[in-house]
């Protein structure tokens, strides 16, 4: 077997982010067991109060895994309706970044990211945006709303900036 042979087997390791922006607080268990399920291992959750929904948890955790992860969670946490969350998949050689987003009233969504995390869209939706529009300037607006994921940011701002006060981990210092 040559070393070309074995690096094409070897799975390529991503990292990502897993968001549960509110959940009902006797639901902690599940979610952790489907996330820590998905990735193969026990992940440390930390969960806080979310203040746009009293009554209601957050946490966020980080986890590496094969690529292809972000997906597997994603998928086990869109078995819970009453929970509101967003998970990241860091792009690697070969294989787009991710980002899926989820609210009860609006399910699952799933939009491509680039390197710093913005999402990409791709030529040919763009294209269709343009041609459903035509020469409607609101249409088109509407569409790349669409394109973007909109209505699953607008649903999500509210929680997302509830997290503002949360701890902040320091990766590394410089200097």
């Amino acid at each position: 077997m040559t070393a070309a042979n074995t690096l094409r087997r070897r799975p390529v390791s991503t990292t990502g982010v897993v968001w549960i922006h509110a959940s009902p607080r006797a639901m902690r268990t599940h979610l952790e067991w489907a996330v820590g399920n998905a990735v193969g291992d026990a992940l440390r959750f930390v969960w806080q109060g979310q203040p746009a929904a009293p009554g209601m948890e957050r946490t966020e955790v980080h986890w590496n895994g094969p690529a292809g992860t972000g997906a597997a969670i994603a998928s086990a946490l869109a078995g819970w309706r009453d929970v509101r969350f967003e998970v990241s998949e860091d792009p690697t050689p070969g294989s787009d970044g991710m980002r899926w987003m989820h609210t009860p009233q609006l399910g699952i969504t799933a939009r491509r990211i680039d390197a710093a995390g913005s999402l990409v869209v791709p030529e040919d939706r763009i294209r269709s945006a343009m041609e459903s529009a035509g020469t409607d300037a609101r249409a088109l607006l509407a569409e790349l709303d669409e394109a973007l994921g909109g209505a699953w940011d607008r649903e999500l701002e509210a929680y997302r900036h509830a997290s503002d006060a949360s701890p902040v981990i320091w990766l590394h210092r410089v200097g």
